[in-house]
């Protein structure tokens, strides 16, 4: 095969900025990232966004089964003539946003690793999320100020809800800067690759949207404190006093000085209440859906 761009000289293909479409050219990150997912036979790999194929073609000499979603089918066409007869390589023609990461492997667990679209980056972390139990770990590259808001620790400004939320069920770490110049056509942000590994996650459904609830509300206005934002919400001046007293959190603080365990303890009160639950069932479906609170105006 050849390189980046002369595949797309070849399929006549022109990188479309609606798609947000931005090919790694530098190999050396393409077999890092490979590297950094630590591919196994007995494994099977998720790739978002498999564009050209040669980060698939690098996961798949030593996963068992690679799933490369693309949702390009320009892109798809020069997936199969590359792939066609290798048995390791699955192609699905799909958004990743309609995509069942559960489905794989039934009962068991999958690795996911992809260049995340950076148009859609937040609404694909988050649905990754939902799908928490069904994925072991994740190496994907996010545009530099997503990537600093997710590895970000408490009373940073960067610190927000998917700062919390990915803190809640993961280990993030950052593994790698990859300049602009690494892509063709070149962006106009840098970015970065992260390493997010999961950990068991035994807790109730239930459990887990009041706490994400609680997150939401807690940062619906950064600059109010979190009686304030939880006050308008809908619960009583009173008994917030009460929850903050229970678990030992002043509420003239602000969100962005919580760490996940204060947050824990905070929904924990906040369930303790007989209004809690009649309160975050006014959400529609997952309370922290981010494509619901990206239509609203919010900010995550």
């Amino acid at each position: 095969m050849g390189s980046v761009r002369q595949m797309l000289a070849q399929y006549g293909i022109h990188p479309r900025k609606k798609l947000g479409q931005s090919f790694l050219v530098d190999m050396n990150i393409t077999r890092r990232i490979a590297s950094l997912a630590e591919p196994a036979e007995n494994e099977t790999i998720v790739e978002i966004g498999a564009g050209l194929g040669f980060l698939t073609e690098e996961l798949a000499r030593k996963a068992g089964r690679v799933i490369a979603l693309e949702i390009d089918p320009r892109l798809i066409e020069a997936l199969k003539d590359r792939f066609t007869g290798n048995a390791s390589v699955e192609i699905v023609e799909m958004d990743v946003l309609e995509y069942h990461f559960s489905a794989p492997s039934p009962g068991g667990k999958l690795k996911v690793v992809g260049n995340v679209p950076y148009h859609i980056s937040t609404p694909i972390l988050f649905r990754l999320l939902e799908y928490r139990r069904s994925i072991s770990s994740m190496v994907l590259m996010f545009q530099k100020e997503l990537a600093d808001r997710l590895a970000a620790p408490p009373g940073t400004k960067e610190y927000g809800i998917p700062s919390v939320m990915i803190a809640r069920y993961a280990s993030v770490t950052r593994e790698l800067a990859v300049p602009a110049s690494c892509f063709y056509p070149e962006p106009s942000v840098a970015s970065a690759v992260l390493r997010i590994v999961f950990a068991d996650d035994p807790e109730p459904q239930e459990e887990g949207d009041l706490f994400a609830w609680t997150v939401r509300k807690a940062f619906a206005q950064r600059r109010k404190t979190l009686l304030n934002n939880l006050h308008a919400a809908g619960f009583e001046g009173e008994t917030l006093a009460q929850v903050f007293r229970r678990v030992g959190i002043e509420g003239g603080r602000r969100a962005e000085t919580l760490s996940v365990k204060e947050f824990l303890l905070l929904a924990a009160g906040l369930a303790a209440d007989d209004d809690a639950e009649r309160i975050s069932r006014r959400a529609e479906g997952p309370s922290w859906n981010a494509q619901k609170i990206l239509d609203r105006g919010g900010r995550i």
